[in-house]
């Protein structure tokens, strides 16, 4: 039998945080959506000037990124390769942006972001996914 970490309230506060400190140190308006390891919501919160739609796509990007347990550029890689079937994939998003959090080995869940460039959406997440090593 295996035993993995599980996401507690502290921990997503914590990552929220560290999330929401990257974006503003960075003028940054974006929605932050924290996932469990299933895709499921534990918390979400768009910063002043963040557009809507973006809520809707950061909690997609942290899922697919949860459920694929790998970074969601990955999924966009493969479209922009040539993989035009990916778009097509249920409960999948091929926007990067969406970063796994793992501890020990195991993917616990993933933080998803939007609301800026792609690649600043990730150094986002990314910030957050980290903050627990």
């Amino acid at each position: 039998m295996q035993t993995k970490a599980v996401l507690s309230q502290k921990e997503v506060s914590q990552i929220l945080a560290v999330a929401r400190s990257e974006a503003q140190n960075n003028q940054w308006a974006v929605t932050i959506a924290i996932v469990d390891d299933g895709g499921h919501p534990l918390a979400l919160e768009r910063l002043d000037g963040c557009p809507p739609i973006s809520a809707y796509i950061a909690t997609e990007k942290a899922r697919t990124s949860a459920l694929g347990r790998r970074d969601s550029k990955g999924y966009e890689e493969m479209v922009n390769g040539g993989r035009y079937a990916f778009l097509s994939a249920p409960l999948l998003t091929s926007l990067e942006g969406g970063v796994p959090i793992i501890v020990g080995g195991h993917v616990i869940g993933a933080v998803g972001v939007s609301g800026v460039k792609a690649e600043h959406d990730a150094q986002v997440a990314r910030a957050g996914a980290q903050c627990l090593k």
